[in-house]
C-alpha cells in the first residue's frame, strides 16, 4: 500500500510539510473547524474570479465532450485556496479525488499503487508537487500523456519491463513554489493558473460566511478590521476570526465589535499591517543587521535562526506583496515602507516603556 493519506471524495486538507512551519499552527479542533469552512460549490467560493470562470468553462466543455478533465496546475502562497479548488472541481466534475502530498509519495511504487487504483474521469491531487523526488516525477509523464507507466524490476540482464495501463484520470498539482517544477512537468499541465492575495473586501465576504457558519456575531466594521490585517490570505484571516472570537467570549459578551477585533488582534501580535513577530524580525533583521540590505535568503535565515523555506514560502511573498521588501540581483532589500514601520514599532515601543517608568 502507498505510505500516503488517500482519500476519496471527501474535501480534506493535506497541506505541505512548509504549512507545518507556520509561527501560529492549527490544533485540531481548528483543523476541523477549517474544514467546515471550506467552500463546496464555485458559487460559494470568493475570490480568484478569472481562475475560478476559466475553470467554469474547462469543466463545462469536457462534460459536454464526456471526457475527463485537463491535468491542472495551482500555484501561490499558501492558504489562497489551491486544495479547496482542487476539491470543488472534483464535485463539479461528479468525480472521485484521491489527495496526497509530494514529500508523501517517496518512492515509484508508491505513485504506481494510486494510480492503478484510479477510475476513469477520478482526479489525483497532489499537495506542494515541487517536492517529488526525479524518479517519482519521471513515472507522471507517461502517465499523464498517455496513460502507461513502465516499471522496471530487477536489474542487469534480469531486468524486465512490466507495462501497466492506467485509466484516463486528471492530476491536479499545487504548489507553493513553481519555480521548482521542472520544465518537463509544468508542461504537461494543460491548464496552469496563479492565485493571487485577496483583497479586503473579498477577505470580509469569507469572513462573513465563516462567521454564519459558526454562529458569531461579527459587527461589519470588525470584519473590515479582521480582513485589513489578514495578509490577504483567507487561512489567515479564518484563523484570526476563531482567535478574536475565544476573546470576545471571555473578555467580553461574545459579539465581535471592531475595538474587540482591534484589543484581540493585538493581543495575538498582529499588528496594522497584519504582519506578525515573525515578520517584524525579517525586517528588523535586514534593517538593523545588515543595513537595510541587499542579503541573501540563506545568511538572513542563518543570523535569524530560521529555516530558509519558513523565509521563503511563509514570510516573503506578503512581505514582497505588501511593499515591505524587493528582490534585486544581489539578494533582499527593505523598502521605505519597511524602514518606516520598523521606526515606528520603535517608536510605540518608547512609548510604552515612558508609560509604565
Amino acid at each position: 500500500m502507498p505510505k500516503t493519506s488517500v482519500l476519496r471524495a471527501v474535501p480534506t486538507s493535506l497541506e505541505a510539510p512548509v504549512a507545518a512551519l507556520r509561527q501560529v499552527t492549527e490544533n485540531d479542533d481548528d483543523q476541523i473547524l477549517s474544514l467546515s469552512l471550506r467552500p463546496k460549490r464555485f458559487g460559494d467560493f470568493v475570490g480568484q474570479s478569472q481562475v475560478v470562470e476559466n475553470l467554469r468553462v474547462a469543466i463545462q466543455a469536457t462534460k459536454r465532450r464526456g471526457e475527463p478533465l485537463e491535468h491542472a496546475l495551482f500555484a501561490g502562497p499558501p492558504g489562497l485556496g489551491k486544495t479547496s479548488i482542487a476539491h470543488i472541481v472534483a464535485q463539479e466534475m461528479g468525480a472521485k479525488i484521491t489527495a496526497t502530498s509530494g514529500p508523501a509519495i517517496g518512492r515509484a511504487g508508491d505513485l504506481i499503487g494510486i494510480l492503478t487504483n484510479l477510475e476513469v474521469g477520478d482526479i489525483l491531487f497532489i499537495d506542494e508537487i515541487h517536492r517529488l523526488s526525479k524518479v517519482v516525477e519521471e513515472f507522471l509523464y507517461p502517465a499523464m500523456e498517455n496513460s502507461e507507466i513502465d516499471f522496471v524490476i530487477d536489474k542487469g540482464p534480469y531486468a524486465k519491463t512490466i507495462k501497466f495501463h492506467l485509466k484516463r484520470f486528471t492530476l491536479i498539482g499545487a504548489t507553493t513554489r513553481s519555480g521548482l517544477l521542472s520544465n518537463p512537468l509544468r508542461s504537461r499541465f494543460g491548464m496552469v493558473y496563479h492565485l493571487e492575495f485577496y483583497k479586503p473586501d473579498e477577505l470580509v465576504s469569507i469572513l462573513e460566511r465563516s462567521a454564519k457558519i459558526l454562529g458569531i456575531a461579527l459587527e461589519p466594521d470588525a470584519a473590515q478590521t479582521i480582513a485589513e490585517r489578514s495578509r490577504g490570505t483567507p487561512r489567515v484571516a479564518n484563523r484570526l476570526l476563531r482567535r478574536v472570537r475565544d476573546y470576545a467570549q471571555v473578555k467580553s459578551n461574545g459579539k465581535i465589535s471592531k475595538p474587540i477585533a482591534q484589543a484581540a488582534l493585538l493581543a495575538q501580535g498582529v499588528d496594522d499591517y497584519g504582519l506578525d513577530g515573525m515578520d517584524r524580525k525579517v525586517l528588523t533583521m535586514i534593517i538593523e543587521f545588515y543595513g537595510g540590505g541587499p542579503v541573501g535568503i540563506d545568511a538572513l535565515a542563518a543570523a535569524m535562526n530560521e529555516e530558509r523555506d519558513t523565509i521563503v514560502d511563509v514570510v516573503e511573498p506578503y512581505l514582497l506583496s505588501a511593499g515591505f521588501l524587493k528582490r534585486t540581483a544581489r539578494g533582499r532589500k527593505a523598502t521605505r515602507l519597511a524602514y518606516q514601520h520598523v521606526a515606528n514599532l520603535k517608536s510605540q515601543d518608547l512609548e510604552l516603556f515612558a508609560s509604565t517608568t
